[in-house]
């Protein structure tokens, strides 16, 4: 419920923006234009860094966030080979939403698979995969824009998602 709020919240207020924005911007130079869209986003970025960080006091979890807004936080310990540029990444994993709804996993969907620093997969994830190794298991938190941005997945996932990850690195392999 306070998912949706949010939402709507920042709905209203992009809607309310834009529309002062464009009979405001359109006498403005490019440099303010710019200027105002950074402030939007600085505002959207502040606003998900909150419900991110209430999600997980209300967990008792202990995470720590990177400096591109990546939250993380190891669960156990593997021993095997390290997750590098180049190398193919197998992994458990389970997606849920900040409201719980759990929207893929491993076990409906089987493992997912990606060649590490080709993209193909959200950027926070990614990055997450970077800081583990082959038989870790850890949480991620990605706010929208390190998950699927503006647009969702456009099949179940919602615009402006924040996703919630548990995975287990199965495989690292060359």
């Amino acid at each position: 419920m306070v998912k949706i709020w949010i939402f709507l919240t920042c709905f209203l207020f992009l809607t309310i923006a834009c529309r002062e924005n464009n009979r405001k911007l359109s006498g403005k130079s490019p440099q303010e234009q710019k200027d105002a869209l950074i402030r939007i986003n600085k505002y959207l970025v502040k606003k998900d860094a909150e419900a991110i960080k209430g999600f997980i006091t209300r967990r008792g979890w202990s995470m720590v966030e990177t400096k591109s807004g990546l939250w993380f936080e190891k669960i156990e310990e593997g021993k095997g080979a390290k997750a590098e540029i180049g190398k193919m990444a197998t992994l458990d994993y389970k997606l849920w939403l900040l409201d719980g709804t759990l929207y893929y996993s491993s076990d409906s969907l089987g493992a997912k698979s990606f060649l590490i620093g080709k993209g193909g997969v959200e950027p926070g994830l990614e990055t997450g995969i970077l800081m583990l190794r082959e038989g870790d298991k850890a949480r991620l938190i990605l706010p929208p824009h390190l998950g699927f941005g503006l647009m969702g997945d456009e099949n179940r996932i919602p615009a402006r998602a924040t996703l919630v990850y548990e995975i287990k690195v199965v495989k690292i392999s060359d």
